[in-house]
C-alpha cells in the first residue's frame, strides 16, 4: 500500500502523483493531522520501515481494457487451472452439489442479507436457519443446534471449550490423536489462550484409545472428552460404554462428526453424547479451494445456554401468527462480554442455508444413497489398490468412504505421479501411510485410471 497526499495516490515517496477526486482530505487537513502526530510530512510515518522494503519504481499495471477485453482476459485465466478428479477427504470431501442449490442462494434476498438483529424485517432469514437448526439437531440425534461456526476445527475449539463452562472448576480437556490434524491443531491453539490444559491421548490400534481415556478421567479434573465419529484414518470409530464412563467422571462426552455419513452410522445422540460439532462441508458444499465451509455445534437441553453463537426460536407474534425470533444470544455483542460464552460475531448464514437446501432435496433417501455409492466406490479403490502391489493394508477397521494404505513410494512422489494425469490423491498420513477417499461424484471409469497410473509406478521405487 502507498501513502496519499491530499486528493492523490503515489506510487513513490516523491511529488509524483496521480489524482483521484473522491479521496476527501485536503492538503490542509494532512497537515493538521501530521501536526498532531509532531510530524512535517507523510515520508514521516513510514520512517521506521527499512527503506529497501519501501517500492520506488513504477508499478507494472496494465492498460485500461473494455468489457468484452476484461471478460477475454480473465477467460484465459481460468482455462490455466486444470480440472482434477478429487480422491482426498481429510474433512473436505468432494461431494455432488446439486444445480438448483447456486440459483437459490444468489437470490438478492439470501445473498446479500447479513445478521438478522431486527427480526421483523428478518422473517426468511430466521426461518431458513430455524430449518437448518432442526435438520442438524435430527441429523445428530441432539435437542439444540447453533447457527453457526465458521468451520469444523473452530466449532471443536468451542465445543471444548465449552465443556469446560459446563462443568466449572475443571479446566483440562482429552483430545483423540485419531481426530483430524487441523482440528488438533486449532483445540489446542484456542485452549492455550484461554487457560484450559489439553491432553492429547495416543492411538491405539487405529483408534481412539478409550481404556486411556478412562484412567485420565480418574483424576477428577477432566471437563470434555473430544472424539471423532469417524477418525483422520476414515475408520468408524465405536465408543460403546465410553459415554458411561465420561458421565461417571461428570465430564461431557464431545464427538466430532461428518454429518452426512449420520445418515447411515449411529448417531452421536445414539452413542450418549453431550456435545457435537463438525464441518457441515460434507453436505453438498462444494470443495472451494478450502472455503467459505460452515461449522455446526448441536448439544443436550441441559447445555443450551452455554452453546456459542445463536439460536433462533418459532413464537407468535401479536395477531397469532407463526414467526422467528433470536432466542438465544449468548454471546458478547448481545449481552456483557464476561458473562459471554464465545465471542463468535457472525455466522455462516448463507452457508447454512445452502445445506439446508442440500438436505431438503437429498431427504433421507437421498443422504443414504450418497453414502452407499461412496461406500462401494471406496471399498472397489480400496482393493483395486492392494491388488496392484504397490499397497499393503495396515487397517483392517471399518471404513465408509476414506482409507489408508502403506506403500514403499514416496507419498509425494506417488501424489506427483497421479496430479501428472489429473487425479489428486494419497494424502501422506506419516510412516509410509497415504490415504485416499471416494464419493458420490467418483466413477468406475475415474477409479481405474487413477489405478493404471499407481500401476505405472510399480517397480520404479
Amino acid at each position: 500500500m502507498r501513502p496519499h497526499t491530499g486528493i492523490f495516490w503515489t506510487n513513490r515517496l516523491d511529488d509524483t502523483a496521480m489524482g483521484f477526486a473522491y479521496f476527501p482530505h485536503t492538503d490542509e487537513d494532512i497537515k493538521a493531522m501530521l501536526g498532531r502526530v509532531g510530524l512535517t510530512d507523510l515520508d514521516g510515518l513510514y520512517s521506521d520501515i527499512s527503506p529497501e522494503f519501501i517500492r520506488k519504481d513504477e508499478f507494472d499495471i496494465p492498460e485500461a481494457m473494455s468489457e468484452q477485453e476484461i471478460r477475454r482476459r480473465f477467460s484465459e485465466l481460468a482455462s490455466c487451472n486444470i480440472p482434477l478428479k478429487v480422491f482426498c477427504g481429510a474433512g473436505a470431501c468432494d461431494h455432488y452439489s446439486p444445480a438448483v442449490i447456486p440459483a437459490i442462494i444468489s437470490r438478492s434476498e439470501y445473498l446479500t442479507s447479513y445478521t438478522p438483529y431486527q427480526a421483523e424485517v428478518s422473517q426468511g432469514t430466521l426461518r431458513y436457519i430455524f430449518e437448518f437448526q432442526t435438520m442438524m439437531a435430527e441429523l445428530t440425534g441432539m435437542d439444540c443446534s447453533n447457527a453457526s461456526m465458521y468451520d469444523g476445527a473452530t466449532s471443536a475449539a468451542e465445543a471444548a471449550l465449552m465443556s469446560v463452562a459446563c462443568t466449572r472448576k475443571r479446566s483440562r480437556v482429552l483430545l483423540s490423536e485419531t481426530l483430524l490434524p487441523q482440528v488438533l491443531d486449532v483445540v489446542k491453539t484456542y485452549c492455550r489462550f484461554h487457560g484450559v490444559e489439553v491432553t492429547v491421548i495416543p492411538a491405539r490400534e487405529w483408534t481412539s484409545d478409550k481404556e486411556a481415556m478412562v484412567s485420565e478421567l480418574a483424576s477428577g479434573d477432566v471437563a470434555g472428552v473430544l472424539v471423532p465419529g469417524i477418525n483422520r484414518y476414515g475408520v468408524i470409530e465405536d465408543f460403546t460404554s465410553l459415554a458411561d464412563s465420561v458421565h461417571s467422571a461428570k465430564a461431557l462426552l464431545v464427538i466430532y462428526s461428518d454429518p452426512s455419513s449420520l445418515a447411515v452410522i449411529r448417531t452421536p445422540g445414539e452413542w450418549g453424547a453431550d456435545i457435537v460439532c463438525g464441518d457441515a462441508q460434507t453436505l453438498g458444499i462444494p470443495l472451494n479451494f478450502g472455503g467459505p465451509y460452515l461449522g455446526f455445534l448441536c448439544c443436550r437441553q441441559e447445555y443450551v445456554r452455554k452453546l456459542p453463537g445463536r439460536i433462533v426460536g418459532q413464537t407468535e407474534d401479536a395477531d397469532g401468527k407463526r414467526c422467528y425470533v433470536l432466542t438465544l444470544q449468548a454471546r458478547e455483542q448481545h449481552i456483557r462480554r464476561e458473562k459471554a460464552t464465545s465471542n463468535i460475531c457472525s455466522n455462516q448464514s448463507l452457508m447454512a442455508l445452502y445445506v439446508t437446501v442440500y438436505m431438503s432435496l437429498m431427504g433421507p433417501e437421498g443422504l443414504r444413497k450418497v453414502n452407499e455409492l461412496s461406500y462401494g466406490g471406496a471399498h472397489y479403490l480400496h482393493d483395486r489398490l492392494l491388488e496392484t502391489g504397490v499397497f499393503s493394508d495396515v487397517c483392517t477397521k471399518p471404513f465408509l468412504k476414506e482409507f489408508v494404505l502403506k506403500t514403499e513410494i514416496p507419498a509425494d512422489r506417488l501424489r506427483q505421479a497421479l496430479l501428472d494425469n489429473g487425479y489428486y490423491g494419497a494424502l501422506s498420513c506419516g510412516d509410509g501411510l497415504v490415504s485416499f477417499c471416494v464419493t458420490e461424484n467418483r466413477t468406475r471409469e475415474e477409479i481405474d485410471g487413477l489405478v493404471d497410473t499407481v500401476k505405472t509406478l510399480k517397480g520404479q521405487y
